[in-house]
């Protein structure tokens, strides 16, 4: 059985948990150590189960804390070669994996890490360069998407084999387009390579699921764009309008911003 735990789910920090009975791996350390290591304590899970951390993008919420957590627990990094080049410029990393720990994947190659069989795949966004990740353990998968600025072929080919799906669901467009951002600003989050409105992540959802969808959980949402309740309405109201029930046909939760959410059991 796999354990699914988000320590963080936005633009204030990125974490996620995943493990086996005898292996565990983080997907981002965008978060800060110390609490990191508070919520694990208060989950009774234990950071020395952290055999390796997988690395989607060279944002700041998603990488501030990972050489400072690669360095003390002397665990792998496995990113891109262009995201471990962009986490080494990034001046919010103040501690820079060591080298020895530096692993690269390539994308659309599936590797072996542990329990774990990753596969990872391209996701637009305004990066040096971004994945998600299509990861296998314990007879059961789970697919990790954040910060797509849309839904690419190749992604809706992950999101049909998903088991376990985390998509991002970052904004609600009326919000953008009529709140206080600069406009730059506005065109950034809007555009292709930017992130994916609610909207949109339930049409990717609705239309690529397959049979074996059972849970969905809402990632990344925007702190002044967003709310989880209205995310969770507006996507519910689409899938509903395919006819995807959720609670009956499919679980969906919205994970929160700054504080953990789970454990969750994948089987």
């Amino acid at each position: 059985m796999l354990k699914f735990i988000s320590f963080g789910s936005g633009s204030s920090g990125n974490c996620y948990w995943l493990a086996t009975p005898t292996d565990a791996l983080l997907i981002d350390i965008g978060v800060g150590l110390r609490g990191l290591k508070k919520d694990c304590r208060n989950y009774g899970v234990s950071l020395s189960m952290v055999h390796h951390v997988l690395i989607t993008h060279d944002h700041a919420d998603h990488i501030k804390s990972v050489g400072s957590f690669s360095n003390d627990y002397c665990v792998p990094v496995y990113a891109t070669r262009e995201v471990h080049d962009g986490i080494n410029r990034n001046y919010c990393v103040t501690k820079k994996i060591a080298p020895s720990l530096a692993c690269t994947v390539e994308k659309g190659r599936t590797e072996q890490i542990g329990d774990f069989k990753v596969t990872p795949f391209e996701v637009p966004h305004d990066s040096n360069d971004n994945v998600g990740y299509f990861i296998e353990a314990e007879g059961t998968n789970i697919c990790i998407i954040t910060d797509a600025g849309t839904i690419t072929d190749e992604m809706k080919t992950y999101i049909n084999r998903a088991r376990y799906l985390v998509l991002e669901a970052n904004h609600d467009i009326e919000m953008v387009q009529n709140g206080p951002y600069p406009q730059f600003l506005k065109d950034r989050i809007l555009s292709a390579r930017g992130h994916m409105n609610n909207h949109d992540c339930a049409v990717a959802i609705a239309e690529n699921m397959s049979e074996e969808l059972r849970h969905v959980w809402l990632c990344h949402l925007s702190e002044e764009n967003n709310h989880p309740e209205l995310a969770r309405k507006t996507v519910e109201s689409v899938l509903r309008s395919y006819g995807i029930v959720c609670g009956t046909d499919i679980e969906m939760e919205v994970l929160k911003r700054m504080t953990p959410t789970g454990p969750f059991e994948l089987v």
